[in-house]
């Protein structure tokens, strides 16, 4: 005996959809709604194709789009529905929409998905090219369950691709719920044909869907039905419209006018919403399908006239031909104007018989309707969840390795420095010494681990992002593994889903000492896990991190510290360089950033140039998200002031001396008042060269290098004391730069901060020419 199907908390449609114009846009949008209301219990999201990123302002139900042309994105989505742990896919195919003549660049997603797939098929062929027979072929075999919109299609499906009955599902194309007392006489003012008897043809414009055949046809109409007006509704298919104009508009037009019936047809240039399109349905007496082409497995335009309960004549293209079969409509041959003429003089010259068509296509039309649509789709997602838990199901085949970033850095314009900074081979001893099985500890006592202050999520999150760029590569420190696992733990275990925040401070004794942590704290995890996600060596790592960002960055929208909108930004901006087409993130992006663009141009004033009325810590991660996420979102006022706002900053942070000074956590710098000289933390160097480097690679301007490296020997001596805070015999960091002497204490903090920027250098380096690197550092081996 089956066991019950599992609930269905998360349903994927892959598909185009609005604003993209299409028909299968439509459908896949009124899909997912049906299915919404179907299940009200799930999240129900759509996955677009698109012709570019970025092209279409999507709705927020839209979660991902996919470059048509780019193979690398179909599988990153695969790894996206794995990560958000869909229990379901339904896909829309149709050969045209996946990028390639026969839709073959599909099947990389479909080949490394692990959930059930539901493929509905918009287009079945029973005389397929090569090409198109191997794709459905493969398509078939992705499949646990094929839904088909008439019975031809499933008959060709047997026949032709030899799929067992059991497999197919026909389910018809939807409808949306329309009242059946629907006079046309009540809608025709809206068209400007009241008064007339009206002939409707709705959908794209475009060669083929033979609307020459009918306007050819209303000579012989007018002569017998002087009232008779033929709309034509539909903007030009954006295919058409790109390649050819509107030719094909206009050789319609002329056609009418060289018939004499120009004052008879009336061309509506519109692509409308489905309230207009129900209404100019609703207006019409008859619906005309004239299509020239046989092979058409589904016209979603016949089946919204039919389920309205419009009376329709059409030519026996497959879905018309089995639609209004047994007189539930009128089929005329193909390319044929005087049988189109005959059929429309003869509905409209027997009221009696125009009725009956049109209560008997409304009422077939109920079981049609999108709301019942959706009950069946939800029946057949149920029934392959359930199948799919009652067997061994293959595992995911593997993957092909995950493209990098899309970001285009400027080229590198050096410049000259008069003295070099060495950066040391990255050491972790210190590091492993404050590493226990619960996580990084808060503090040390010189060199030694203080355990009495117990540990924070803030560290650890530092430790992790840390250890994700360490681990990254081909080769890493011995420790960078341990300080992967142990991190990652912690940040974990410190996520509270039922408060949906992370938690910061733990006592030594592991007994959490707040049930929430600060603001900043779930930034900074947000960060971190975003890092994990983006950069992870391992792939059941980055699919870990991402189902957990999914669900805590978002919280941070509910913030109100611009730093943890910065570090969020971070790692929000570190996920979509490689999955550009993550629509939930580049909204959450776009939210934030517009929030630190905002404070910023709210707040800048003559000689200060910052986010908020205090200059305090972690001060450089501002203008840095500010810059990251503009310029990954093409958005140059973003950057503009990101970088304006980094200007300033390395300007009041530059002694007399010209050596790097960092703001005092003494008291900070509040405007009008003393800027504090000291307490000086490795926060703000690391920040500043963290900064600089994001403002290099996205500007390419060498002066960017300059600062960077110049915070960078703050670490090791050129600074207000002439003193170094990295130890080169532990590999810590200390605390900071007090008025009189060096901090001696070498905490997770100050040491991750050497750390993370010792990486990040190196890390430039290893990505640039290391010749045009000389003037700023030295990498010792």
């Amino acid at each position: 005996m089956s066991s019950p199907a599992p609930p269905l908390h998360r349903i994927a449609f892959l598909g185009n959809h609005p604003p993209r114009m299409c028909g299968l846009a439509t459908f896949t949008g009124d899909l997912r709604t049906a299915v919404a209301g179907a299940v009200p219990g799930a999240e129900c999201f759509v996955m677009a194709m698109t012709e570019t990123v970025a092209s279409h302002a999507y709705p927020p139900e839209v979660w991902f789009q996919i470059p048509e042309n780019d193979t690398r994105a179909f599988v990153r989505a695969a790894e996206f529905l794995g990560e958000v742990n869909a229990d379901v896919l339904c896909v829309q195919h149709e050969y045209g929409i996946f990028g390639d003549r026969d839709g073959e660049r599909v099947l990389a997603l479909l080949e490394a998905a692990t959930m059930p797939i539901v493929a509905t098929l918009h287009t079945v062929l029973d005389r397929p090219t090569r090409g198109q027979f191997r794709v459905m072929r493969d398509v078939i075999r992705h499949a646990d369950r094929l839904v088909v919109m008439t019975e031809r299609s499933r008959r060709i499906l047997s026949s032709v691709h030899d799929v067992e009955p059991g497999r197919i599902s026909v389910i018809p194309h939807g409808i949306p719920e329309i009242p059946a007392d629907n006079p046309a006489s009540g809608y025709k003012a809206e068209f400007d044909a009241a008064g007339r008897t009206v002939l409707l043809t709705f959908g794209l414009l475009s060669p083929g869907k033979g609307i020459e055949q009918a306007i050819r046809a209303m000579p012989a109409i007018v002569a017998r039905r002087p009232d008779a007006l033929y709309l034509v509704l539909g903007a030009t298919h954006p295919n058409i419209l790109r390649h050819a104009g509107e030719a094909h508009r206009d050789f319609l037009k002329t056609l009418a006018a060289q018939l004499g019936v120009g004052d008879h047809v009336r061309f509506l240039d519109r692509f409308v919403d489905l309230p207009t399109l129900t209404r100019a349905i609703a207006a019409a007496d008859i619906y005309l399908t004239p299509y020239l082409n046989e092979e058409q497995s589904v016209s979603g335009t016949l089946v919204y006239s039919f389920g309205m309960g419009k009376a329709v004549v059409s030519t026996p293209y497959w879905h018309a031909a089995e639609l209004l079969a047994d007189g539930r409509g009128v089929l005329v041959p193909f390319a044929d104007p005087p049988a189109i003429a005959e059929a429309v003089v003869g509905l409209l010259a027997d009221p009696g018989r125009l009725q009956a068509m049109r209560e008997t296509a409304y009422a077939l039309g109920n079981d049609m309707r999108w709301s019942r649509i959706g009950e069946r789709y939800r029946d057949v997602f149920d029934q392959v969840r359930r199948e799919a838990s009652n067997r061994t199901r293959s595992g995911p085949r593997e993957m092909v390795g995950k493209a990098g970033g899309t970001g285009v850095v400027a080229p590198l314009r050096p410049a000259v420095m008069s003295q070099r900074a060495v950066v040391p081979t990255v050491n972790l001893a210190h590091l492993a010494q404050l590493l226990d099985p619960t996580g990084l500890a808060q503090h040390a006592t010189l060199a030694i681990v203080d355990r009495a202050h117990g540990y924070c999520v803030d560290d650890n999150a530092r430790g992790l992002i840390l250890a994700t760029q360490l681990t990254a590569g081909r080769t890493a420190p011995a420790p960078a593994a341990d300080l992967f696992g142990v991190t990652a733990a912690f940040v974990q275990h410190a996520w509270d889903a039922g408060a949906g925040r992370f938690r910061n401070f733990m006592a030594y004794d592991r007994r959490w000492l707040e049930a929430v942590g600060s603001d900043d704290s779930h930034g900074r995890a947000v960060w971190a896990v975003g890092t994990v996600a983006a950069k992870a060596a391992d792939a059941s790592y980055r699919a870990w991190a991402y189902g957990l960002l999914e669900r805590s960055a978002p919280p941070v929208l509910a913030l109100t510290s611009q730093r943890a909108w910065a570090f969020a930004l971070l790692g929000i901006v570190e996920v979509l360089a490689v999955r550009p087409e993550d629509l939930r993130l580049a909204r959450l992006r776009t939210s934030l950033a517009e929030r630190l663009y905002d404070h910023l141009r709210g707040n800048r004033r003559p000689g200060w140039t910052w986010f908020e009325d205090i200059v305090s810590y972690d001060n450089a991660r501002l203008p840095q998200a500010l810059i990251a996420a503009g310029h990954q979102a093409g958005r140059a006022a973003w950057v503009a002031c990101g970088i304006e706002a980094l200007e300033w900053l390395c300007q009041v942070q530059t002694a007399e001396a010209g050596h790097f000074r960092p703001i005092g956590s003494g008291g900070f710098w509040r405007r009008g008042g003393e800027r504090a000289l000291y307490d000086q933390q490795p926060l703000e160097a690391a920040a500043t060269i963290g900064a600089c480097l994001e403002a290099w690679r996205v500007t390419g301007d060498g002066a960017w290098l300059t600062e960077a490296q110049r915070a960078f020997a703050w670490f090791l001596g050129n600074n207000d004391l002439g003193q170094p805070l990295y130890d080169p015999n532990t590999g810590g960091c200390c605390d900071g730069l007090l008025c009189d002497r060096v901090n001696g204490n070498q905490g997770a903090e100050s040491t991750l901060a050497y750390l993370m920027s010792a990486t990040e250098l190196r890390a430039a380096v290893a990505a640039s020419k290391p010749s045009l690197f000389a003037d700023f550092v030295q990498v010792a081996e």
